[in-house]
């Protein structure tokens, strides 16, 4: 017989929750690691998040988005976030990709959580449909992500 969360949530779902799961108790077991311990940690849990995906294009984009996120924002501390690959600041995601190959979709997406520094107004972009990190596309999100430090 089926349990309740495999009726009410799909696989994708259910795999998401592990992963968050899986995430938050790496966090609290490296509570007491040192600033550089932790950045070696979560770079291993980036680059095993990006091994694992299965579209060689994610795999690509998720290299180029990890080198350059590292390169405008250097205090920015590469993690996960429910499987992804993720950048955070004081103990928060602040920026993501979502690849493709995740949700059965044709666009990966590079995004910014609410901590970010974006508002611009009444209405700004938060999320960035991606097929290719071009040298446009690189600039641009090079723009956004040192506004979302800031």
């Amino acid at each position: 017989m089926a349990s309740d969360n495999e009726k009410n949530f799909t696989a994708k779902e259910r795999e998401a929750m592990q992963a968050a799961a899986k995430e938050a108790r790496a966090r609290r077991s490296r509570a007491k690691k040192s600033p550089q311990e932790l950045r070696a940690a979560g770079e291993a849990d980036l680059k095993e998040a990006i091994a694992k995906l299965p579209d060689a294009g994610d795999k690509k984009l998720s290299e180029q988005l990890h080198e350059l996120v590292s390169e405008v924002a250097p205090e920015l501390m590469p993690r996960t976030y429910y499987g992804m690959p993720a950048w955070g600041k004081d103990g928060k995601v602040l920026c993501f990709f979502q690849p493709a190959s995740k949700f059965k979709v044709r666009y990966g997406t590079f995004g910014f959580e609410p901590i970010a520094n974006l508002d611009d107004g009444s209405m700004w972009p938060t999320a960035y449909a991606l097929l290719e990190l071009t040298a446009a596309n690189r600039k641009l999100l090079a723009e956004r992500i040192r506004l979302a430090v800031a």
